[in-house]
């Protein structure tokens, strides 16, 4: 049990422990701070890192599933005779399986296909049973078919509980307990501004909660990525207005950072600074820089939730010169970089509403995904052409090559090579679905099976 009473032998100050769990962060045991050198353009304003895979676990999630698991056998609602199933973009699935070890519970993890398989392979070594779906990179609570719905059904089932990380307010109170007291000591009181990405929002809602209590002055920033993102864990401000914790009343500012700008200051945070931070840390700082001013006495805490080790993956597919890849597998660092700049260039994708008055006009509609996803759910009246085998189905193309052409996928991101691809063979109004087929069905349009 999380409380239970047991001999301890836990010295922070020689950092002894009576067992893993005495590693959990706490006012008197914080996370580290670090200071920002190199990477910083500011003359004035100080930016600190608050290093989060310096929890027992790996991640900020860490003490999100610390809060749940206590919160949840205080109230009587599990024991260990319980099964739990938690819906995750990785990192609280990690944090829950190594807790859900220590304290003999069984846990079911749902996920997306799309989270790095660094994560999956992981959460299967940690002995959780993973379940994966066709989802968003961050798990959508409105798919009727993706992670959230799936551990709800799960959690229908008798001796099983959802903790949910996504509605229980054990998430932000976490952060209000301890990653906030924890700031607040470790800058003596003296923080102008806190930053952090945005998922579940608990982060910034519960630090930014107690920091703004001891001192309203904090100004509390949020940082998201833009739409179909490549960036584990965080979400768009599309999929953030869903979201429980998502209250940008309580926030001084947010911003919008792209993937190109993440994750090149993230291969600079690891080379010039020698901090092993991951995609979603460099984010939430590209957005520190752009929200913050440099003034005398502005001292900037960011919050770094994990480390680079869980996706080297990812990274292959947005830093040249990583992949050892074949080209044309999508790991290729030129193909990537064709991908990235595909997405940027607006005359070769398109908006959904744009897309639906094509779609009305009888334009090809190209779904790229496996046949499996593709018949779960797709835009009406649209072909399923797998990416992988675009080559050999060119004779099913149309023979004109001025004719529309919407290529899709589940929301927006292997779509972007068979635009590429279908831009080589001369087809000059192909255009790739931002938001693919999750977004299409969000605006109510025309799926199938119906």
């Amino acid at each position: 049990m999380m409380d239970a009473e047991v001999t301890r032998i836990d010295n922070e100050s020689r950092r002894v422990y009576d067992s893993i769990l005495g590693l959990l962060p706490s006012v008197d045991n914080p996370t580290p701070l670090v200071r920002l050198n190199r990477v910083v353009p500011l003359q004035h304003t100080e930016v600190y890192a608050k290093l989060e895979w310096y929890n027992p676990f790996g991640a900020i999630k860490d003490r999100v599933a610390a809060s749940m698991l206590r919160d949840a056998e205080a109230r009587g609602v599990i024991d260990p005779h319980l099964d739990l199933v938690e819906p995750t973009s990785g990192n609280t699935g990690l944090g829950l399986a190594m807790l859900a070890n220590a304290n003999g519970y069984s846990l079911t993890a749902t996920m997306s296909k799309q989270i790095p398989p660094e994560k999956r392979t992981l959460l299967r070594f940690f002995g959780a049973d993973v379940v994966e779906l066709d989802d968003d990179l961050c798990p959508a609570p409105w798919a009727p078919e993706g992670a959230i719905a799936r551990a709800r059904e799960i959690a229908e089932q008798p001796d099983v509980h959802m903790l949910d990380q996504y509605t229980n307010p054990a998430n932000p109170d976490a952060h209000y307990r301890t990653t906030g007291p924890e700031i607040w000591r470790q800058t003596e009181g003296t923080i102008t501004h806190l930053v952090a990405g945005l998922g579940t929002c608990g982060t910034i809602t519960g630090t930014g909660r107690f920091l703004k209590e001891q001192s309203p002055d904090v100004q509390v920033l949020g940082v998201h990525p833009n739409e179909g993102h490549d960036i584990p864990g965080v979400r768009s401000i599309r999929q953030l207005e869903q979201t429980r914790f998502f209250l940008p009343e309580e926030y001084d500012g947010l911003t919008e950072i792209d993937d190109r700008e993440a994750f090149e200051l993230c291969l600079r945070l690891n080379r010039e600074e020698s901090i092993t931070a991951g995609p979603s840390s460099a984010m939430a700082l590209a957005g520190a820089l752009q929200l913050v001013p440099d003034e005398p006495g502005n001292r900037v805490v960011v919050i770094f939730p994990d480390s680079i080790f869980k996706y080297a993956s990812t990274m292959v597919r947005h830093v040249p010169g990583l992949s050892t890849a074949q080209p044309n597998t999508g790991r290729d660092p030129l193909f990537a970089e064709m991908i990235s700049n595909v997405r940027a260039n607006r005359d070769l994708t398109i908006d959904p509403a744009a897309a639906h008055d094509l779609w009305k006009e009888d334009a090809l509609v190209i779904d790229v995904r496996d046949r499996a996803d593709f018949d779960r759910t797709h835009i009406a009246g649209a072909v399923n052409i797998p990416l992988a085998e675009m080559p050999d189905r060119v004779a099913e193309l149309p023979g004109d090559r001025q004719a529309p052409v919407l290529v899709v996928c589940g929301r927006g991101n292997i779509s972007l090579p068979g635009v590429l691809f279908l831009t080589t063979l001369g087809y000059e109004n192909s255009r790739s679905l931002d938001g693919g087929t999750t977004e299409w069905q969000d605006r109510g349009f025309a799926i199938e099976p119906s």
